[in-house]
Protein backbone atom coordinates (compact mmCIF):
# COMPACT_ATOMS: atom_id res chain seq x y z
CA UNK A 1 0.00 0.00 0.00
CA UNK A 2 1.57 3.16 -0.99
CA UNK A 3 1.04 6.40 0.91
CA UNK A 4 1.28 9.95 0.07
CA UNK A 5 4.75 11.24 -0.35
CA UNK A 6 6.17 12.73 2.75
CA UNK A 7 8.42 16.10 2.43
CA UNK A 8 11.27 16.10 3.05
CA UNK A 9 12.99 16.61 6.42
CA UNK A 10 16.00 19.33 7.21
CA UNK A 11 17.66 19.07 10.06
CA UNK A 12 18.40 22.72 11.49
CA UNK A 13 20.78 23.73 13.93
CA UNK A 14 18.95 25.90 16.47
CA UNK A 15 21.08 28.76 17.98
CA UNK A 16 21.07 29.15 21.46
CA UNK A 17 18.55 32.03 22.64
CA UNK A 18 20.73 35.11 24.35
CA UNK A 19 19.75 35.77 28.16
CA UNK A 20 19.25 39.19 27.15
CA UNK A 21 17.53 38.82 24.10
CA UNK A 22 14.36 40.53 25.29
CA UNK A 23 16.53 43.67 26.26
CA UNK A 24 17.37 44.43 22.57
CA UNK A 25 18.25 48.69 23.65
CA UNK A 26 20.13 47.83 26.46
CA UNK A 27 22.59 45.59 24.38
CA UNK A 28 23.07 47.75 21.61
CA UNK A 29 24.12 50.29 24.09
CA UNK A 30 26.25 48.25 25.55
CA UNK A 31 27.89 46.94 22.58
CA UNK A 32 27.85 50.62 20.50
CA UNK A 33 28.49 52.83 23.93
CA UNK A 34 30.74 55.16 20.73
CA UNK A 35 29.14 56.94 18.37
CA UNK A 36 29.96 55.51 15.22
CA UNK A 37 30.93 58.94 14.10
CA UNK A 38 33.80 59.66 16.87
CA UNK A 39 35.31 55.94 16.14
CA UNK A 40 35.65 56.70 13.07
CA UNK A 41 37.50 60.25 13.77
CA UNK A 42 39.50 58.86 16.16
CA UNK A 43 40.56 55.88 13.78
CA UNK A 44 41.61 58.97 10.91
CA UNK A 45 43.52 60.30 13.87
CA UNK A 46 45.17 57.54 14.66
CA UNK A 47 45.73 56.82 11.21
CA UNK A 48 47.78 60.31 11.01
CA UNK A 49 49.37 59.80 13.67
CA UNK A 50 47.79 62.79 15.47
CA UNK A 51 46.54 60.89 18.96
CA UNK A 52 48.43 60.35 21.89
CA UNK A 53 51.19 61.83 22.73
CA UNK A 54 53.36 63.98 20.48
CA UNK A 55 55.57 62.18 18.30
CA UNK A 56 58.11 64.97 16.63
CA UNK A 57 61.16 65.96 18.44
CA UNK A 58 59.93 70.21 18.16
CA UNK A 59 56.38 69.13 20.24
CA UNK A 60 57.78 66.51 22.94
CA UNK A 61 60.70 69.94 23.55
CA UNK A 62 57.48 71.99 24.15
CA UNK A 63 55.71 70.09 26.29
CA UNK A 64 59.04 69.79 28.36
CA UNK A 65 59.65 73.11 28.66
CA UNK A 66 55.96 73.59 29.50
CA UNK A 67 56.44 70.73 32.78
CA UNK A 68 59.14 73.10 32.91
CA UNK A 69 57.87 76.27 33.82
CA UNK A 70 55.31 74.99 35.58
CA UNK A 71 57.73 73.54 38.13
CA UNK A 72 59.49 76.72 38.25
CA UNK A 73 56.52 78.84 39.25
CA UNK A 74 55.84 76.47 42.15
CA UNK A 75 58.99 76.40 43.21
CA UNK A 76 59.25 80.26 42.96
CA UNK A 77 56.13 80.59 44.58
CA UNK A 78 56.82 77.84 47.70
CA UNK A 79 60.63 79.99 47.87
CA UNK A 80 58.60 83.67 48.66
CA UNK A 81 56.32 82.29 50.82
CA UNK A 82 58.91 80.75 52.85
CA UNK A 83 61.24 84.25 52.62
CA UNK A 84 57.95 86.30 53.47
CA UNK A 85 57.02 83.87 56.35
CA UNK A 86 60.04 85.35 59.01
CA UNK A 87 58.88 88.97 57.74
CA UNK A 88 55.07 88.52 58.63
CA UNK A 89 55.78 86.97 61.78
CA UNK A 90 58.27 89.58 62.71
CA UNK A 91 55.83 92.56 61.85
CA UNK A 92 52.89 90.54 64.20
CA UNK A 93 55.69 90.20 67.08
CA UNK A 94 55.68 93.97 66.57
CA UNK A 95 52.19 94.59 66.34
CA UNK A 96 51.65 92.62 69.44
CA UNK A 97 54.62 94.81 71.45
CA UNK A 98 52.55 97.71 70.54
CA UNK A 99 49.52 97.12 71.72
CA UNK A 100 51.27 96.17 75.05
CA UNK A 101 52.93 99.33 75.65
CA UNK A 102 49.90 101.14 74.49
CA UNK A 103 48.12 98.93 76.92
CA UNK A 104 50.49 99.63 79.56
CA UNK A 105 50.06 103.59 78.98
CA UNK A 106 46.84 103.40 79.11
CA UNK A 107 46.34 101.83 82.36
CA UNK A 108 49.02 104.09 84.30
CA UNK A 109 46.96 107.20 83.12
CA UNK A 110 43.94 105.31 84.46
CA UNK A 111 45.54 105.18 87.51
CA UNK A 112 46.88 108.70 87.74
CA UNK A 113 43.38 109.54 86.64
CA UNK A 114 41.61 107.70 89.92
CA UNK A 115 44.82 108.96 92.37
CA UNK A 116 43.84 112.81 90.97
CA UNK A 117 39.79 111.63 91.66
CA UNK A 118 40.58 110.75 94.45
CA UNK A 119 42.58 113.79 96.18
CA UNK A 120 39.91 115.51 94.51
CA UNK A 121 37.30 113.85 96.58
CA UNK A 122 38.97 114.45 99.53
CA UNK A 123 40.04 117.90 99.13
CA UNK A 124 35.88 118.16 98.27
CA UNK A 125 35.07 116.30 101.73
CA UNK A 126 37.12 118.59 103.75
CA UNK A 127 35.68 121.71 102.45
CA UNK A 128 32.51 120.04 103.32
CA UNK A 129 33.47 119.70 106.95
CA UNK A 130 35.12 123.46 106.87
CA UNK A 131 32.07 124.74 105.58
CA UNK A 132 30.10 124.79 108.95
CA UNK A 133 29.72 122.88 111.94
CA UNK A 134 30.84 118.88 111.66
CA UNK A 135 26.68 117.39 112.16
CA UNK A 136 25.92 119.37 109.39
CA UNK A 137 28.81 118.82 106.73
CA UNK A 138 28.62 114.83 107.58
CA UNK A 139 24.69 115.30 106.64
CA UNK A 140 25.41 116.55 103.20
CA UNK A 141 28.55 114.79 102.59
CA UNK A 142 26.55 111.36 102.85
CA UNK A 143 23.79 113.19 100.79
CA UNK A 144 26.42 114.64 98.15
CA UNK A 145 27.88 110.94 98.33
CA UNK A 146 31.24 112.26 98.96
CA UNK A 147 31.46 110.00 102.05
CA UNK A 148 31.43 106.46 103.06
CA UNK A 149 28.26 105.55 104.79
CA UNK A 150 26.84 102.14 106.48
CA UNK A 151 23.73 100.99 108.27
CA UNK A 152 20.46 99.28 107.95
CA UNK A 153 18.85 99.12 104.48
CA UNK A 154 17.44 97.07 101.67
CA UNK A 155 19.61 95.17 98.99
CA UNK A 156 17.36 94.77 95.77
CA UNK A 157 18.57 92.37 93.23
CA UNK A 158 17.35 92.89 89.32
CA UNK A 159 18.93 90.19 86.36
CA UNK A 160 17.61 89.48 83.17
CA UNK A 161 15.04 86.78 82.68
CA UNK A 162 16.16 83.19 81.90
CA UNK A 163 15.30 83.35 78.49
CA UNK A 164 16.62 87.05 77.73
CA UNK A 165 16.24 87.44 73.78
CA UNK A 166 15.39 90.06 71.10
CA UNK A 167 12.04 90.87 70.61
CA UNK A 168 10.17 89.59 67.25
CA UNK A 169 9.54 93.06 65.87
CA UNK A 170 12.86 94.40 66.96
CA UNK A 171 11.67 96.96 69.31
CA UNK A 172 12.46 96.73 72.93
CA UNK A 173 9.74 98.40 74.71
CA UNK A 174 5.84 97.78 72.72
CA UNK A 175 3.21 99.65 73.35
CA UNK A 176 2.64 98.32 76.65
CA UNK A 177 5.50 100.16 78.30
CA UNK A 178 7.46 97.34 79.42
CA UNK A 179 10.44 94.85 78.81
CA UNK A 180 9.32 92.12 75.89
CA UNK A 181 13.20 90.96 75.28
CA UNK A 182 13.58 89.81 79.48
CA UNK A 183 16.78 91.91 79.37
CA UNK A 184 17.24 94.93 82.28
CA UNK A 185 16.92 97.79 80.43
CA UNK A 186 18.31 101.52 81.76
CA UNK A 187 14.55 102.80 82.02
CA UNK A 188 13.87 99.95 84.38
CA UNK A 189 16.95 100.80 86.84
CA UNK A 190 16.26 104.63 86.75
CA UNK A 191 12.85 103.79 88.09
CA UNK A 192 14.34 101.34 90.33
CA UNK A 193 16.33 104.17 92.16
CA UNK A 194 14.21 106.82 91.58
CA UNK A 195 11.58 104.61 93.94
CA UNK A 196 14.06 103.53 96.25
CA UNK A 197 14.90 107.19 96.89
CA UNK A 198 11.18 108.68 97.07
CA UNK A 199 10.46 105.89 99.63
CA UNK A 200 13.12 107.15 101.95
CA UNK A 201 16.50 105.58 100.65
CA UNK A 202 19.82 107.95 102.59
CA UNK A 203 21.83 106.87 100.09
CA UNK A 204 22.37 104.05 96.95
CA UNK A 205 24.98 102.32 95.12
CA UNK A 206 24.33 100.12 92.15
CA UNK A 207 26.50 97.25 91.63
CA UNK A 208 29.42 98.84 94.17
CA UNK A 209 29.26 102.14 92.22
CA UNK A 210 27.90 105.05 94.78
CA UNK A 211 24.99 107.24 93.22
CA UNK A 212 24.91 111.08 93.45
CA UNK A 213 22.01 113.54 92.88
CA UNK A 214 24.29 114.21 89.29
CA UNK A 215 24.83 110.51 88.29
CA UNK A 216 22.72 108.98 85.22
CA UNK A 217 21.89 105.97 84.40
CA UNK A 218 22.15 105.30 80.32
CA UNK A 219 22.11 102.58 77.65
CA UNK A 220 24.97 101.91 75.45
CA UNK A 221 23.71 99.20 73.48
CA UNK A 222 22.19 96.09 75.80
CA UNK A 223 24.56 97.63 78.46
CA UNK A 224 23.68 99.64 81.33
CA UNK A 225 25.83 102.87 82.20
CA UNK A 226 26.42 104.66 85.53
CA UNK A 227 28.49 107.70 84.97
CA UNK A 228 29.76 106.50 81.87
CA UNK A 229 31.13 103.04 83.64
CA UNK A 230 29.19 99.66 82.50
CA UNK A 231 27.33 97.08 84.96
CA UNK A 232 26.87 93.81 84.14
CA UNK A 233 23.87 91.91 85.37
CA UNK A 234 22.92 90.96 87.72
CA UNK A 235 22.17 94.76 89.25
CA UNK A 236 22.57 94.53 93.24
CA UNK A 237 20.77 98.19 94.49
CA UNK A 238 22.07 98.63 97.80
CA UNK A 239 19.87 101.35 99.67
CA UNK A 240 20.97 102.53 103.45
CA UNK A 241 17.69 103.40 105.25
CA UNK A 242 15.15 102.44 107.37
CA UNK A 243 15.18 98.77 106.26
CA UNK A 244 11.83 97.53 106.86
CA UNK A 245 10.00 101.11 106.22
CA UNK A 246 12.01 101.18 103.37
CA UNK A 247 11.14 97.68 101.19
CA UNK A 248 6.99 98.15 102.20
CA UNK A 249 6.71 101.92 100.88
CA UNK A 250 8.75 101.05 97.83
CA UNK A 251 6.75 97.89 96.90
CA UNK A 252 3.75 99.36 97.18
CA UNK A 253 4.63 102.74 94.86
CA UNK A 254 4.50 103.16 91.14
CA UNK A 255 7.84 101.75 90.63
CA UNK A 256 7.56 98.64 93.22
CA UNK A 257 4.58 97.90 91.27
CA UNK A 258 6.04 98.47 87.43
CA UNK A 259 9.23 96.16 88.50
CA UNK A 260 6.32 93.58 89.53
CA UNK A 261 4.99 93.86 86.41
CA UNK A 262 8.27 93.28 84.75
CA UNK A 263 8.64 90.40 86.78
CA UNK A 264 5.05 88.67 86.18
CA UNK A 265 4.60 89.54 82.36
CA UNK A 266 8.41 89.08 81.13
CA UNK A 267 10.20 87.14 83.43
CA UNK A 268 12.45 89.50 84.88
CA UNK A 269 14.09 88.24 88.35
CA UNK A 270 14.07 90.38 91.20
CA UNK A 271 14.19 89.91 94.91
CA UNK A 272 14.46 92.03 97.96
CA UNK A 273 15.38 92.00 101.33
CA UNK A 274 16.53 93.89 104.60
CA UNK A 275 19.28 94.27 105.88
CA UNK A 276 20.85 95.27 109.09
CA UNK A 277 24.43 96.74 107.84
CA UNK A 278 24.88 97.69 104.38
CA UNK A 279 27.92 99.64 103.50
CA UNK A 280 28.39 102.29 100.61
CA UNK A 281 31.61 103.61 98.99
CA UNK A 282 32.04 107.03 98.47
CA UNK A 283 31.52 108.54 94.91
CA UNK A 284 34.77 108.04 93.00
CA UNK A 285 34.06 111.89 91.62
CA UNK A 286 31.34 114.36 93.62
CA UNK A 287 30.49 117.68 91.49
CA UNK A 288 29.74 120.66 94.54
CA UNK A 289 27.26 123.29 93.24
CA UNK A 290 26.42 126.00 95.30
CA UNK A 291 22.57 127.69 94.83
CA UNK A 292 22.11 131.25 94.81
CA UNK A 293 18.88 133.25 96.43
CA UNK A 294 16.30 134.09 93.51
CA UNK A 295 16.66 137.68 92.85
CA UNK A 296 15.10 140.47 90.53
CA UNK A 297 18.25 140.74 89.63
CA UNK A 298 19.48 137.13 88.97
CA UNK A 299 16.27 137.13 86.95
CA UNK A 300 17.42 139.89 84.74
CA UNK A 301 21.16 138.08 84.77
CA UNK A 302 19.60 134.85 82.96
CA UNK A 303 17.73 136.55 80.57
Amino acid sequence: MCGMPQPPVRSTSTRPTRPDASMSLLTNVMDHSLDDGYAEAAARKKAAGEGGLPKTLRAKLGLAAGLVLAALVVTVGAAQARVAAPVVAKEREELVDRIDRETATADGLEESVDKLRDDVSARQREALKASGDSDQADLVGILAGSVEVHGPGVKLVVNDAKEAGTGGDGDPRGTSGFSDTGRVKDRDMQRVVNGLWESGAEAVAINGQRLTALSAIRAAGDAILVDNKPLVPPYTVLAVGDGERLRDRFQASANGLYLDALREEYGIRTSISVEDDLRLPAAPSVIVRTAQPYTEKTEKGTS
